[in-house]
């Protein structure tokens, strides 16, 4: 374990509104990043494309953020492009995708999505996040499953996930994937139903991560470990004790997010939804696997070109595996033998 420094090295790190940026919390509140010689300024932002226009100018060193966005990122798609870096898997699963309480009915009557949906009519309006972040591919994902063109026979909306419960209730969209607590809240306020949660889509699928430049991880090799090491203690206690969850939840609540400790708890402990942060470094580990898994999806939806022969090229500089292990060590987390796994998805895909 690193000794802290005389002076800690401040990083700017940036989170949005969601319980899974608890790790980033924890690892303020706890004093694992000052005991990693850093001190950790978290940057509230407003939208997921604020994340990455910051972490590209340089304004924040580091960020909690959607795994898919890194690779769009990456590849440039429908944006700014960037060398970026995944120091680590901030957590598994605890999304969830809503509909507005007519759809989700009558998918619980029986009715077939494209006609809970009302497809052959019109096109419905479903919301996500970032266009290729987590929420679109799995709102994607789920909806190509059961037969609907997600980009041909839906409209998708791209929001705050902080403004999709009042935006459902409104009437102007038709449901929307997000991560927690947004889709608890739509549930509270009758705004809409949970329909099916991310880890029913593909279950223990990475979801944020800790992402900086590629500069940043390559310029600064120590300190991008030493931040690694203090988030991944930070998830290890989240998972040891369910009364860790309960306390983080009240920090969160201190100006994180806008919304009453025990409805955040609540979302941290709902053991429906999956939600890991660290499952002996297992969830925290960056699978060159899951890499893979998204820019297959983004193929798919012609985002990218169909020539794949570059891609182990580009996850072995975006996953900075060496860096984790280091990281791993200095923390006391069990390593995995390989740097992929295998996935089974809701439909039965295979994936390796």
């Amino acid at each position: 374990m690193s000794r802290p420094h005389a002076t800690p090295r401040t990083l700017r790190v940036g989170y949005m509104p969601l319980v899974d940026c608890a790790p980033l919390v924890a690892a303020v509140r706890l004093g694992l990043d000052r005991r990693h010689g850093l001190q950790l300024e978290l940057l509230r932002q407003g939208s997921w494309a604020a994340v990455r226009d910051k972490l590209l100018s340089g304004e924040l060193d580091a960020a909690h953020a959607l795994a898919g966005m890194v690779y769009g990122i990456e590849t440039g798609i429908g944006g700014p492009r960037g060398q970026m870096a995944v120091l680590m898997v901030l957590n598994q699963n605890g999304q969830a995708i809503v509909l507005a309480p007519g759809p989700a009915q009558a998918l619980a009557d029986g009715a077939p999505l494209r006609e809970a949906l009302q497809v052959d009519a019109r096109a419905p309006r479903l919301a996500q996040t970032f266009p290729t972040g987590t929420h679109a591919m799995w709102l994607y994902y789920w909806l190509a499953a059961q037969g609907i063109d997600p980009l041909h026979q839906a409209r998708a909306l791209t929001l705050s996930p902080s403004d999709m419960p009042a935006a459902l209730a409104r009437g102007e969209i038709d449901g929307y994937c997000a991560g927690e607590p947004w889709a608890a809240q739509a549930e509270a306020t009758g705004a809409g139903v949970r329909v099916i949660r991310s880890d029913r889509i593909w279950p223990g699928h990475p979801e944020k991560v800790l992402a900086c430049r590629r500069s940043f991880a390559a310029l600064e090799p120590e300190v991008a470990t030493a931040l690694a090491a203090a988030v991944l203690e930070a998830c290890r206690w989240l998972d040891e004790d369910p009364q860790h969850r309960v306390q983080a939840a009240y920090w969160l609540a201190e100006g994180m997010i806008d919304l009453p400790p025990g409805h955040l708890a609540e979302c941290l402990l709902a053991g429906g939804s999956g939600l890991r942060f660290h499952g002996d470094g297992a969830v925290n580990f960056p699978w060159l696997s899951d890499g893979r898994w998204f820019l297959h999806q983004f193929r798919r939806w012609g985002w990218l070109s169909p020539d794949a022969a570059e891609d182990d090229a580009l996850l072995a500089e975006v996953h900075r595996i060496d860096g984790y292990r280091l990281a791993a060590l200095q923390a006391g987390v069990p390593l995995p033998r390989g740097d992929s796994r295998t996935s089974i998805l809701f439909d039965g895909m295979r994936w390796e």
